[in-house]
């Protein structure tokens, strides 16, 4: 069952009333959620209510409080991922993986080889926070991840303990190798970046050598940029959590 935002302050006498517009444009016209029927609920200190509808206004809906507890429904790392901006579909395809798969943060990033434009970019960020937000819901995370604004590798990096760069090129070395060498406190803050669909430039790969940030292959298969994205992740959390 998918839950729904809502903050702390409408919770009251084991109840919940919703003003929300489109909350309730969602639930009561769209849905046409009826009378004793169940809704879950969670709130900004991660807190998830289990509830049923009790009573519909014509301008608000009040819910009973059956069952509340700390929602547990989140990835205990500091991850975070950056990816050069996909075309459309494979670009929204990527932030619901990633959300999905618990990161903390989705960072645009404009390289070489990227495949729209900065400006197409920058104009997408606020779309792309509600595309994260919907999967936040369908999935029954307990926090939200944050889209921030276009950037590039080299304004990032420096702040993050751990870089590390999934790239089919100039590379055997798996993460599981890495790891042996280079172990990660799940504390530490993680940085994942994925290239685009025709691969880091020679000039980024020169970038990545000078700054020895490690490069780490995902094996001998050729991934699209998408899937790579969510291969490499789940490989980091893995690693991180089960190594």
């Amino acid at each position: 069952m998918p839950h729904f935002i809502i903050n702390s302050e409408i919770i009251g006498n084991n109840e919940i009333t919703v003003f929300d517009k489109d909350l309730y444009k969602h639930i009561i016209k769209v849905k046409r959620t009826k009378i004793n029927e169940k809704l879950l609920f969670i709130d900004e200190n991660e807190m998830q209510y289990e509830t049923e509808l009790v009573n519909i206004l014509p301008d608000n809906f009040e819910c009973r409080i059956l069952k509340k507890y700390k929602s547990n429904r989140k990835l205990n790392l500091n991850l975070y991922v950056a990816q050069s901006v996909l075309n459309s579909d494979d670009q929204i395809s990527s932030i619901q993986k990633a959300t999905e798969l618990g990161v903390k943060g989705i960072i645009p990033i404009y390289t070489d080889n990227c495949a729209v434009k900065e400006s197409f970019i920058k104009n997408k960020i606020e779309k792309w926070q509600k595309i994260a937000l919907e999967s936040v819901k369908q999935c029954e995370r307990a926090d939200i991840p944050t889209v921030y604004d276009l950037s590039y590798i080299e304004s990032i990096v420096k702040h993050y303990e751990n870089v590390i760069i999934f790239a089919e090129k100039y590379t055997n070395t798996t993460f599981n190798d890495y790891l042996k060498e280079n172990p990660i406190n799940k504390n530490e803050s993680i940085l994942v970046i994925i290239g685009p669909e025709g691969g880091f430039s020679e000039k980024e790969f020169d970038y990545f050598k000078k700054n020895n940030f490690p490069l780490i292959t995902l094996g001998s298969l050729i991934y699209r940029a998408d899937t790579a994205l969510t291969a490499a992740l789940t490989t980091v959390i893995n690693g991180v959590l089960n190594g």
